[in-house]
């Protein structure tokens, strides 16, 4: 024979072998059809003719002819920019939800389309008084009564709604600390998953340097940094460790006794001559970096978690909340770079005020930025993102309130009587949505409606114009101003507002979440399973398989040929 006479078998053999691997790696496939985070995977495969160095020291018929197939490894199949495109709109989609979530909060209190709230009251505290405006119902003390429990009730609404808001603030804060909760909240479940990062960094690169893929363990991270992306916007880079990249400079003596020193890459190995013989196989490790805004606005990236670099335990940052539940709304979030490390790299807030100082910076997307921008933005200035938060809302119920007990309680003052409305802690502050109530000289007996002027029902004329008035008006209330809105308009307004706040917002969410799921999909076609094709993938490796098979059939054949039919030696 031409060549090695069982290098034929070596061959067949070999096609057996990677064919049975990739049947194995399908069932495989199939069995976890139905895994979350799992990823397709599939055997790589080279020639011996380019792969073995002693093929290229033979004679030319022997390497045209080839010494079969070399499983070189198992991968996965995954490609890495729409990996970094899905955590992108990850991010994305996490804030416009997170933001969701606070408008709905909010829309429980202040939607009036659905609830019969603040502007129903209004409408029921100008009925009454049209009703009182007849002389004889002015001292009749069953309209006051009536009158009384309208405004008490107005005042009960308005109680309620600061309540709900700050409750709402809380349960914000709760969301991002998780102290004193059931559940963790994202300073818990970020640092969490930067430990598991680090940890799994470690781990799979032990694995990968002893020959193991590791590719569970890679499904593994890859959730992990899925679920990362909806907290933080991240960018993932792979990376060589420090004695695997750059340069060095080598030193060596010659046969002459002269010192020579050469530049040599890390990369590669070298024979004693100094000439390149190979490339190092060494695996790559996993950066995360978290993408912020600095006080001047320039984007910057801040290290989460560095490969392996610094070893297990030490390759990993965290993140602090900071504020109180008490005062949800002084929170910002410290970043550190190292979870060890004492002083915070960067502090992430949505708060105007600190936009210009040195150490803070604010985050694009992620649920964390909108937890803050609710937190902090009172919608005048605005967050990173001109968020209309809890703040804003509860401004302008202050702002309702106050201006509605200075209207009533002036009139009633002017009508020689006492205020009407006052701050019910009995501190005697200014008088907010949390704080006003119904006066105690009115309680008990001691206040009434004023009957001071012309008529006796000139104070209420006064209250009934007051309520349909647009305010700052051209009378003795310049200092109120309700942006030229009535009391019922100015309620009107705020409902408007957070309907639009919500629309818009639904609206970029329905985009987010469509977008995501279309980057989804197309991960999917390509990470995911599909059962057409790996059953076309199964019949075509037994295909293969049965092929090797009858190769070696007739090898056999020719061998027995050889030996038992050809020439008389031995007969």
């Amino acid at each position: 024979m031409v060549r090695a006479t069982f290098a034929g078998f070596s061959t067949a053999l070999s096609a057996l072998q990677a064919n049975q691997k990739r049947l194995d790696i399908t069932g495989q496939n199939l069995a976890n059809m139905n895994t979350v985070g799992y990823t397709r995977q599939q055997l790589e495969t080279s020639s011996l003719n380019y792969t073995n160095p002693v093929s290229h020291y033979m004679s030319v018929p022997t390497v045209n002819v080839g010494f079969g197939v070399r499983m070189d490894r198992v991968s996965q199949i995954r490609d890495p920019y729409l990996d970094a495109q899905y955590r992108a709109q990850m991010s994305k989609a996490s804030y416009t939800g997170s933001i969701q979530t606070a408008l709905d909060s909010l829309a429980n209190v202040l939607d009036e389309s659905n609830i019969s709230g603040i502007r129903q009251a209004f409408a029921n505290i100008q009925s009454t008084l049209t009703s009182m405006h007849d002389t004889p119902n002015v001292i009749d003390p069953v309209y006051e009564s009536e009158l009384r429990s309208r405004m008490q009730a107005l005042t009960n609404l308005l109680n309620d709604a600061s309540k709900q808001i700050t409750e709402a603030e809380k349960n914000e804060f709760d969301r991002l600390n998780g102290d004193g909760t059931s559940e963790s909240g994202a300073e818990q479940r970020v640092n969490d998953i930067l430990r598991q990062i680090g940890d799994l960094n470690v781990q799979i690169k032990q694995n990968q340097i002893v020959g193991q893929p590791a590719l569970e363990l890679l499904d593994n991270r890859n959730s992990l940094l899925d679920e990362l992306a909806g907290y933080l916007p991240i960018e993932v880079s792979y990376f060589k460790d420090a004695n695997h990249t750059g340069q060095y400079n080598y030193t060596y003596t010659d046969a002459q006794g002269t010192t020579h020193t050469e530049v040599r890459d890390k990369m590669y190995e070298y024979d004693s001559n100094g000439k390149v013989i190979g490339k190092k196989e060494w695996p790559d490790d996993l950066k995360v970096d978290m993408v912020y805004k600095d006080d001047a606005g320039a984007t910057q990236r801040l290290t989460l978690v560095n490969g392996t670099e610094g070893g297990q335990g030490n390759n990993y940052g965290k993140i602090e909340i900071q504020g109180t539940r008490t005062a949800p709304t002084n929170t910002s979030v410290a970043v550190y770079s190292s979870a060890s490390s004492t002083a915070a790299d960067v502090t992430i807030t949505a708060n105007t005020a600190n936009a210009s100082t040195p150490g803070y910076g604010s985050l694009a997307d992620g649920s964390i930025q909108a937890g803050l921008d609710m937190l902090e933005s009172t919608g005048t200035t605005g967050g990173v993102n001109n968020v209309r938060g809890y703040e804003y809302y509860m401004n302008r119920l202050n702002t309702l309130a106050s201006s509605f007990a200075e209207v009533m309680n002036t009139l009633n003052i002017n009508g020689g009587e006492g205020a009407i409305l006052a701050d019910k802690t009995g501190n005697n502050g200014a008088i907010t949505a949390a704080n006003i109530g119904i006066s105690t000289g009115w309680v008990n007996g001691t206040v009434h409606i004023g009957t001071k002027g012309d008529s006796q029902s000139d104070t209420v004329t006064n209250m009934l114009e007051a309520m349909t008035k647009t305010y700052p008006d051209s009378g003795i209330f310049t200092g109120i101003n309700l942006e030229n809105k009535s009391f019922a308009d100015y309620t009107n307004n705020l409902s408007a507002i957070l309907a639009n706040d919500s629309l818009a917002n639904q609206t970029a969410m329905k985009t987010n979440v469509t977008v995501l799921n279309g980057i989804q999909d197309s991960r999917d076609s390509i990470s995911g399973i599909s059962l057409d094709e790996e059953a076309a993938n199964m019949m075509t490796y037994v295909s293969a398989y049965n092929a090797a098979s009858r190769l070696m059939t007739a090898l056999d054949e020719v061998l027995n040929t050889l030996i038992n039919n050809t020439g008389l030696v031995g007969r």
